[in-house]
């Protein structure tokens, strides 16, 4: 078994990578797609494949170190660009192709007007795990 990210980027504009835009969504439309998620997680968890997951609010902030003794912060989640990281789930599978295959299925969630939104989802092995990336 091996442990993959599955990250959610949303943009509140249109998006270049994402057409998702839930500032257009009705609370229906919003709701459902909250409903997919918590739908797929329970089926991974019956499996044995769900470890974690989580949605995360739109706000935060970027705080460094700067050897003063009082951290500089400034707005975020991310300061040059207009994705946010609306969430991540950890999945416990047996490989590769298994985590691009539970992304596949999760990036069919609902949007507006019910239909899949076919966003992009980030995969990425948790450090120590095996690449996904074969030559």
């Amino acid at each position: 078994m091996a442990k993959y990210l599955l990250l959610k980027h949303y943009r509140g504009a249109p998006a270049a990578v994402n057409d998702v835009s839930m500032d257009h969504w009705s609370p229906e439309e919003v709701t459902a797609h909250i409903q997919y998620m918590n739908d797929f997680a329970a089926k991974l968890e019956e499996a044995g494949e769900y470890v974690d997951g989580q949605a995360l609010a739109p706000d935060g902030m970027w705080v460094r170190y700067d050897g003063e003794g009082r951290p500089p912060v400034t707005d975020g989640p991310f300061a040059e660009t207009k994705d946010l990281i609306a969430g991540f789930m950890i999945i416990d599978v047996d490989g590769p192709e298994r985590a691009v295959e539970l992304a596949g299925e999760l990036s069919a969630a609902p949007g507006k007007d019910g239909k899949p939104i076919h966003e992009w989802l980030e995969v990425r092995p948790l450090y120590g795990e095996p690449s996904l990336v074969t030559e």
